[in-house]
């Protein structure tokens, strides 16, 4: 039983905590205060100016191994690995679309040191483009008989391809034949117990 009074014994649990507005006031100004250093120190260095996108000027090659083996191993260098490798980035992709979603993305363009942001035309920018272009658009007096004689320019040459592999069809097909022919004496000769159908003559 506890005792009511001024002897009373037990815990004094009326007494609620007073919060010092001041105080704590303080501590979060300190705390921005810290937030807003640690932001400017982040942001120190002056802010890297990138160029703005520009157009390839090279070719693209994804034809150049096509339908070609190669044999891969682990402990090959990146560039010599199987798929496409980037140089700037030091990567290798595997098929050519993601290979060309690379090149065009921020990642690289980045690495070669330009932005996303394409620059802006001025007005004298478009006219010169625009004379250039006429310049470049030569009338050309197209005929048809121009165009049978592209046709049948392409027509030779195609005919002339078929020929060719014909003739290498024919080439390796008397190659095999030979090879056959030499592999059938060498076994005859072997079964009648004599060296070989050489010729006798002695020098």
């Amino acid at each position: 039983m506890s005792q009511s009074g001024p002897n009373a014994v037990g815990v004094d649990n009326t007494h609620r905590r007073k919060w010092n507005r001041e105080e704590f006031l303080e501590r979060a100004r300190q705390r921005e205060e810290q937030e807003e250093d640690g932001r400017r120190s982040k942001a120190k260095g002056p802010a890297v100016q990138r160029k703005p996108l520009k157009h390839r000027d090279y070719e693209v090659d994804l034809d150049s191994r096509l339908g070609k083996t190669q044999v891969v191993t682990p402990i090959a260098p990146l560039s010599q690995q199987a798929g496409y490798y980037c140089a700037v980035c030091e990567c290798v992709v595997k098929d050519s679309a993601n290979y060309l979603d690379h090149i065009n993305g921020k990642k690289h363009q980045r690495a070669l040191g330009m932005s996303m942001r394409v620059e802006r035309a001025s007005l004298q920018q478009v006219q010169e483009r625009f004379e250039l272009m006429k310049k470049r658009k030569v009338v050309s007096t197209f005929t048809e008989q121009d165009l049978d004689e592209r046709i049948l320019k392409q027509q030779q040459e195609e005919e002339e391809r078929k020929r060719l592999r014909r003739e290498k069809k024919k080439e390796k097909k008397e190659k095999a034949a030979e090879e056959d022919v030499e592999e059938g004496d060498a076994d005859v000769a072997a079964l009648m117990g004599f060296g070989g159908f050489g010729s006798s003559k002695k020098s």
